[in-house]
Formats: structure tokens, C-alpha cells, sequence
């Protein structure tokens, strides 16, 4: 029985990072590097509280998608369909609020019930009937995008007076704001996107963290066979597990319009891509058993920067995907090579005996 990756072993007398909060740290740590670094190299552009503020609010989707994912990715799975499910939600939602009979609760409600109908179905042809995570969202993928070129070939912008408000709605905080080439004082504004993306972390990282589910989750994806003879239902905590994920790109899909204020053919087209990149980046093992799901806003974050610093750098376009693909290969060999020498022992990252922070502590956790 092999648990070793996993992070629910009793501890030993001493305190020691876990695989995914080690994995988490080195992330985190990538990130403030790579921030500093733009602000040193770039400082009108990252200086200024606003800039990484709308790093937030243009992509609240993006990261509301890869904390879903990430969940599937500990789990053991894989889910590539959600980016092409985010932007079904969205031109659906986008036609549902330009019709006479729509409202922004029924757009919501419509964008839960599509997200949630792909997880079941996903989720129940994988966990029950056994068949490839990649063969079953792959399909799945094809199916959203099919739907989506059904529903509305033209762009849709949504006029709704209720859904502009909320579209149009920032929290501004005035003490955080910054001044323009003028020097004209514009207050800090935050995206109702925002809100929610700090909501489900809070959420999704309490359940992972503290709840059996979150627990059999780990369990699973080190060891689905080990996990059964401790008497996980495996079946049940993959299915639930895409259930979520569809849940949260269904979440993406309104968020996302209510961030563009438009339905588009081409919304969220690629955004899988990105946010198994970033998952990986924020210290996810494609392996499963290892994650942490306050990761996934790191993980995004980083990936935005070094794109930022690319185009900030005057790189052409066509080079960009390269060096970000270079990177992405750069991140995944820097996880193997800590695994593989921790695996070996040569790596033993103590807490020191104040920490007592119970987040970064490994806990005996019963199954």
C-alpha cells in the first residue's frame, strides 16, 4: 500500500511540510520572484496597486476554473472540456438576457444547471463506467462547443439595464488608488468577480483541507487501490470531484461575462490549456495526490505575469507561446526533481518549532 504522495499519513514526532504544501511554497516563492522582478524591470506598468489589482479582475475566470480543476488534478483526473463549457455559459446566459423573459437570476441559474450537467454526466461516465478522464472531456469539450456554434454565431452584447449595473458595479477603495500622468488621483476599484473568487477559495480550501471528502480526494488520487482497502468510496469521490469542476466552470461562465459584458463565439476558447498551466504551476502534480488549491490563484498569477513581462519586453507574438510553453516544461522538471529528491530523503524541509500554524502542519487525519 502506497500513500507515500498523499498527504494523509500520521505525522512523525518532528513537523515536516507536506509534498503539496512544499510544492506550494516553492510556487508562492516563484511568484513574489517573478513580481519583483517585473516591477524592477517594468515599474510604471507593475507599480501602480491597480495593475495587479485587474490581474483579478480580467481574469477571475480563469482562476475560478483552474481551483475546479485543480480539484479534479489531486483527484487523480484530468478535465480539458472546461474551457469550452465556461464559454457555452456564457454566450447561453448572453442569449437568455437579451430575450424577453430573461433576468440576471435566471442567468445565474442557467449557468450553475450547464456547469453542473457536464459534471454529472462527466463524472458519471468516468467514475462509474470506468472510461478515460481525457476520452470522456475530450468529448465533452466537442459537445460544448458544438452547443455554443448552435446557440448564436454572432457576437452578443447584453444591454439588460439590471445586468449592466452589475457589470458596471466596483468596490473602490480610495486609500489604495494611484495617480495618472495628470496627476489626477483614481481610487483602487475591485470587480464583483473578484468577490466571488475569494469566496470560493476560502470555500473549496476549507473542504479540501478539513472535510472527508477533501481528505478521500488525496487519498484517491495517490492511491485509488490503497484508498479502497481503507474504505474510501472511490467511485462517489471521483464522481463528486467533476461535479465540482463543472460547478465552477459554469461559476467561470458568469463571471466571465459579467467581466466582458458579451457573448462570444471565441469566449474562454484556450482557457483549458491555461488553466492546467497554471495548475501545474501552482504546485498540482498531473499524477494526482499532491496539491493545494491556494496554488491555483498563484499559479495563475505567475502565468499572467511572465506573460506580461513578454509582451512588456516587446517580444513578438508568435514567440510568446513558445517561451511560456519553455517555462511551463521549466516548471514541471523543477517539480519532478524536488519529488523525486525528496522521495530519496535528500530533502527533508523541517517547520521550525514556533510555526504552529495548523495549515502548514501535517496532521494525523483519519480516512
Amino acid at each position: 500500500m502506497d500513500l507515500s504522495k498523499t498527504d494523509v499519513l500520521p505525522t512523525r514526532s518532528k513537523a515536516r511540510l507536506s509534498n503539496s504544501n512544499l510544492l506550494f511554497l516553492i510556487a508562492a516563492v516563484i511568484f513574489i520572484v517573478m513580481y519583483v522582478f517585473a516591477v524592477i524591470s517594468f515599474p510604471g506598468s507593475f507599480m501602480q496597486f491597480q495593475t495587479f489589482v485587474d490581474f483579478f479582475n480580467l481574469n477571475a475566470p480563469l482562476i475560478i476554473m483552474t481551483l475546479g480543476l485543480c480539484i479534479v488534478m489531486i483527484g487523480g483526473g484530468i478535465d480539458i472540456s472546461v474551457g469550452s463549457v465556461c464559454g457555452l455559459v456564457t454566450m447561453a446566459c448572453a442569449v437568455l438576457l437579451e430575450s424577453h423573459i430573461g433576468n440576471v437570476w435566471g442567468a445565474i441559474l442557467l449557468a450553475l444547471g450547464i456547469g453542473i450537467a457536464f459534471g454529472l454526466l462527466q463524472g458519471y461516465l468516468i467514475a462509474y463506467l470506468e472510461i478515460q478522464p481525457f476520452i470522456i472531456t475530450l468529448a465533452g469539450l466537442f459537445l460544448a462547443n458544438g452547443l455554443l456554434t448552435m446557440l448564436h454565431k454572432d457576437p452578443i452584447n447584453v444591454t439588460r439595464p439590471d445586468f449592466v449595473a452589475l457589470r458596471d458595479f466596483d468596490i473602490v477603495i480610495p486609500f489604495l488608488g494611484t495617480k495618472n500622468r495628470l496627476g489626477v488621483f483614481i481610487p483602487c476599484e475591485i470587480k464583483p468577480g473578484v468577490i466571488v473568487v475569494v469566496v470560493l477559495i476560502v470555500l473549496l480550501a476549507a473542504l479540501m483541507k478539513w472535510s472527508r471528502f477533501g481528505r478521500n480526494v488525496y487519498a484517491v488520487g495517490g492511491n485509488s487501490q490503497s484508498a479502497m482497502m481503507l474504505g474510501i468510496n472511490v467511485k462517489r469521490t471521483i464522481f463528486f470531484s467533476y461535479v465540482l469542476c463543472g460547478l465552477t466552470a459554469g461559476i467561470a461562465g458568469f463571471v466571465f461575462i459579467m467581466t466582458t459584458g458579451a457573448g462570444n463565439i471565441g469566449n474562454a476558447a484556450g482557457f483549458e490549456m491555461k488553466a492546467i498551466a497554471s495548475a501545474i504551476i501552482g504546485g498540482t502534480l498531473l499524477n494526482g495526490g499532491v496539491g493545494n488549491l491556494l496554488g491555483a490563484p498563484i499559479g495563475t498569477l505567475t502565468l499572467l505575469i511572465i506573460n506580461e513581462l513578454i509582451r512588456a519586453a516587446g517580444v513578438q507574438s508568435n514567440f510568446q507561446a513558445i517561451i511560456s510553453g519553455l517555462l511551463l516544461y521549466l516548471f514541471i522538471v523543477l517539480q519532478s526533481v524536488v519529488m523525486s529528491l525528496r522521495d530519496r530523503k535528500k530533502i527533508s524541509l523541517a517547520l521550525p518549532p514556533w510555526v504552529k500554524l495548523p495549515w502548514f502542519r501535517n496532521k494525523e487525519q483519519s480516512v
